[in-house]
C-alpha cells in the first residue's frame, strides 16, 4: 500500500474511537462552519461545503448538528470565529509532516503543537519547509470485492481521474481537486461504496520507516491528530502494515 493509503487507513481505524468521544464531530463542525463562512451555505453552489456535509453524514452526524454548523458559518447563528493555519515539521527518521489547523487562538495552537513535536522526537519547521513535498489531490478508496478492475478503471478515467491503483483489497483513485466531485458522482451513480473520499495532500516521495522508529512516528502523528484544533495531518512516512495493525 502507498504511504498515503497507510496513513488514511490509520485515520479510518481511529475514526470510530474519535466518534465515540465526540472528537470527530467537533472537527467536522469546525470544517462545516468555516467552509460555509467562506463559500456560503448553499450546498449546490459551494462544493467544499457539499463535501464536508457528506463526510459528516457518512460519520452519522445528526442533521440538526450539520444545519447549526452551517448557520454558524453564515452568521445566522452566533458562533466562534475560526482561523485556518498550516504547520510544517519533521518527525522521527526525518519524515515530513504537514498539519492543517482551525483555531480560535493561533498563539495557543502554535505553542501546543510545537510542544507535541518536541515531546515526541520531532521538530517544527518554517513555512515551505515540507509543503513542497506534497500535492493537493482528490483521493478515493473503494473496496475491490466483487468489482471488475477494468470496468472501474474505465469509469473513473472517463470521469476525469488522473491515476488508478489496485492496492490489496481496495482500489485507490486519484483526481485533481477540480475533478473530485465529478469522479465521486460517477462512483455513486454506479453504486460503488466509497470507503474514503477526500481532498488531501499526497506525498511526492515516501520515506520507509521500520521498527521502533515507525512506532515513534505513529505516536507523533496520532498525538497531532488528537489535538482539538487539528483538522488534518499528512505525512510521507511508509510504515509496515504489521506496525499499523498494532493500532487495532
Amino acid at each position: 500500500m502507498s504511504g498515503h493509503s497507510k496513513w488514511a487507513s490509520i485515520k479510518h481505524k481511529k475514526g470510530a474511537k474519535d466518534a465515540k468521544r465526540g472528537k470527530l464531530f467537533s472537527k467536522l463542525v469546525k470544517e462545516i462552519t468555516v467552509v460555509a463562512r467562506d463559500g456560503g451555505g448553499d450546498l449546490d453552489a459551494n462544493a467544499s461545503l457539499r463535501t464536508a456535509v457528506q463526510i459528516a453524514r457518512d460519520a452519522n452526524m445528526p442533521a440538526d448538528n450539520i444545519e447549526r454548523a452551517i448557520k454558524k458559518g453564515t452568521g445566522e447563528l452566533p458562533g466562534v470565529t475560526y482561523e485556518e493555519a498550516t504547520y510544517e515539521g519533521y518527525g522521527p527518521a526525518g519524515v515530513a509532516i504537514l498539519i492543517r489547523v482551525l483555531t480560535d487562538n493561533r498563539n495557543r495552537s502554535t505553542a501546543e503543537i510545537r510542544h507535541l513535536f518536541d515531546k515526541r522526537g520531532g521538530s517544527m519547521a518554517g513555512p515551505g519547509a515540507v509543503s513542497y513535498l506534497f500535492q493537493k489531490k482528490g483521493f478515493f478508496s473503494t473496496s475491490a470485492a466483487g468489482l471488475d478492475e477494468e470496468t472501474i478503471f474505465s469509469l473513473v478515467l472517463e470521469a476525469g481521474a488522473e491515476d488508478f491503483k489496485e492496492e490489496g483489497d481496495v482500489f485507490e483513485i486519484y483526481t485533481s481537486p477540480a475533478d473530485f466531485e465529478t469522479v465521486k458522482a460517477a462512483l455513486v451513480e454506479k453504486g460503488i461504496p466509497i470507503i474514503i473520499g477526500e481532498i488531501t495532500e499526497i506525498p511526492t516521495n515516501e520515506i520507509p520507516v521500520t521498527g521502533e522508529e515507525a512506532r515513534k512516528v505513529l505516536g507523533l502523528l496520532n498525538a497531532l491528530e488528537d489535538h482539538d484544533d487539528v483538522q488534518n495531518v499528512y505525512s510521507n512516512c511508509d510504515i509496515p502494515e504489521e506496525i499499523i495493525n498494532e493500532l487495532e
